[in-house]
């Protein structure tokens, strides 16, 4: 069974996902509705995020409890092509119970190895590149997953989408013109090797918030 998958992305005015002062706190805050079994990373993502110190508090916020289950997301990263190599440090991080790497066939050997010497959970799926669908399939079957919620860039946004993989869109758009290159954006299929991805969708809710951010929501059209 597939597991619903959420997209929830902060943007600018002008589409752009980097350059401009996100409102981190409340991004998580609406993220925490959805109660995800599991966040979804790119590589890309991963390996542009700064090493950030956890503040003490949250490590104390985020510790289990000690009697029953663990109610702290897992952490899926898909790495194809090995290059994550900061699982030790992200193992540290206090948000997530588990990590995950989603690997294919093409995933070197060595790659292989280092993760499973790191104590890092494999999931491998597709031949050349991973195969999003028996991935996700996969996290439900072995891990019981049953809601996704993506924390990425476009790559992977794109072949999420033209998989036909994405339940429902969460775009926080804020009051910003963050100017400079044009990528990255939400959706960047080029860079996933997809030629064509033109999705439609339905609009299910809009709010202004009282900062000025504009949250909206979509369920992306199933079409053939």
């Amino acid at each position: 069974m597939l597991p619903r998958v959420i997209l929830h992305t902060a943007t600018s005015l002008d589409g752009r996902i980097t350059n401009f002062p996100a409102d981190l706190e409340l991004y998580y805050t609406l993220a925490a509705q959805w109660n995800p079994d599991a966040i979804l990373f790119g590589s890309s993502t991963i390996l542009a995020a700064p090493t950030l110190e956890v503040p003490a508090e949250h490590r104390k916020m985020f510790t289990p409890p000690a009697d029953g289950p663990d109610p702290r997301p897992l952490m899926v990263i898909a790495d194809s092509r090995g290059r994550v190599r900061c699982w030790e440090t992200l193992r540290s991080w206090p948000y997530m119970r588990d990590l995950i790497a989603l690997c294919s066939g093409s995933t070197p050997d060595e790659y292989l190895d280092y993760l499973r010497q790191c104590r890092i959970g494999v999931i491998r799926a597709g031949e050349q590149q991973v195969d999003m669908r028996a991935a996700l399939e996969e996290l439900n079957r072995q891990f019981g997953v049953r809601t996704i919620r993506v924390d990425s860039g476009g790559t992977l946004n794109s072949v999420l989408l033209h998989e036909g993989l994405v339940d429902e869109i969460s775009i926080l758009v804020h009051p910003f013109i963050a100017g400079g290159r044009a990528d990255p954006t939400l959706c960047d299929p080029l860079h996933a090797g997809i030629r064509d991805l033109q999705v439609p969708l339905t609009h299910r809710h809009t709010e202004v918030l009282g900062n000025g951010i504009v949250w909206s929501r979509y369920t992306p059209q199933k079409t053939g």
